[in-house]
């Protein structure tokens, strides 16, 4: 491993410029100690950074600053100027500036991640309809992030040091929920998941259990058809390629714990994965995107416009979100080398220290 992959650069945007991101952001990287394990880039502006530094006196934060990506100090926080220009900071307010500085840097992180510069993002909130303009119309990160990097699919991975939860729907109307129910959804979710437990959480047989949508997983066709048309075909096809069991109904395999059985859980819709997660969830929960070929992660909360520039924002789930991303970093970097050609690298070790064999000439 290089030292460059030993202390991975991690991105940091900063979300709606009136939520708590910037304070997030601060209260995770002033601990110098974080700079052990990785080199961070804050996408913002100094100007941005020092409005809330004066609100958080007790933060011994420093940082160089730049645009240059080959010129980042290891040693200290780094901060990509996004833009110059003073901008109008009122913590707490929803308005269009909020908005429009929080897209912009998210925009120029995600795409230092497309580029190779950064080896992994952690994305401050955003405020879902405050962002909305002609250059971002998603219903959050991980749509935006699908469409940027050109993938089929992705997952909205919940994950804890207990329990991780991905969602087959992501911000969707319940109406629409039953919608986007198909076997072809379901089962390229589980794919996503399966991929991902193994090579960014390194569980090498993961076991996933899949909830129904309907009560008591439709009772067998009395409540709902989807269990019954839709889901058990799904999980029938693709048994034959990994570990997973169901459909469970969602209020009883939560209850009773069966959650703790099982490595990763399949969730239909955004509360009924959501509200098991943030109430059972031992440890700060994370954000996860599964099925880029990069790392992103956020905490597992909004913008908190309540408490925005009071210092009173709690940054345990954004200091989590930032080591979940440094260690995928490394178990994926392990991942790829225990599965490298064996024969060939030991090939190229035998010829590299091989020497000539001797041939003593006969008369």
């Amino acid at each position: 491993m290089s030292n460059e992959m030993q202390k991975p650069v991690i991105g940091f945007s900063c979300g709606d410029l009136n939520g708590i991101g910037i304070e997030l952001i601060l209260k995770t990287l002033g601990d110098h100690r974080l700079l052990d394990f990785c080199t961070p880039v804050v996408f913002a502006s100094n100007k941005s950074i020092n409005f809330y530094r004066k609100s958080l006196p007790d933060i011994n934060f420093n940082y160089a600053s730049g645009r240059d990506f080959t010129r980042l100090n290891p040693k200290q926080v780094n901060i990509y100027n996004c833009w110059e220009e003073e901008v109008a900071i009122t913590p707490g307010q929803l308005n269009e500036t909020g908005g429009k500085y929080g897209l912009l840097s998210l925009k120029e992180a995600a795409q230092a991640l497309k580029d190779g510069h950064i080896h992994g993002l952690v994305t401050a909130p955003i405020h879902k309809k405050n962002i909305q303009s002609e250059d971002f119309h998603h219903t959050g990160h991980t749509p935006f992030l699908k469409e940027l990097f050109g993938v089929n699919d992705v997952l909205m991975f919940m994950v804890a040091d207990n329990m991780r939860i991905g969602l087959l729907t992501e911000h969707v109307t319940v109406a629409d929920v039953a919608k986007h129910i198909t076997k072809e959804n379901i089962i390229s979710k589980l794919k996503i998941m399966h991929s991902s437990l193994q090579k960014d959480f390194g569980i090498d047989k993961p076991k996933i259990a899949v909830l129904g949508l309907n009560p008591h997983a439709g009772d067998e066709g009395l409540i709902g058809s989807e269990e019954e048309n839709v889901i058990k075909p799904a999980i029938k096809e693709i048994k034959h390629q990994m570990l997973v069991f169901g459909p469970y109904s969602a209020d009883a395999f939560f209850a009773r714990g069966q959650h703790e059985r099982f490595d990763a859980v399949l969730a239909m819709y955004h509360d009924q994965g959501l509200i098991p997660f943030k109430s059972l969830a031992i440890g700060e929960g994370v954000n996860y995107t599964a099925g880029l070929n990069t790392v992103r992660t956020s905490p597992d909360h909004g913008t908190a416009f309540d408490i925005a520039g009071k210092g009173k924002a709690d940054h345990s789930s954004f200091l989590a979100a930032t080591f979940t991303c440094i260690e995928i970093i490394r178990l994926r970097l392990g991942f790829a080398e225990m599965r490298q050609n064996p024969l060939r690298k030991m090939s190229a070790r035998m010829i590299a220290n091989a020497v000539d064999e001797r041939i003593e000439e006969t008369e």
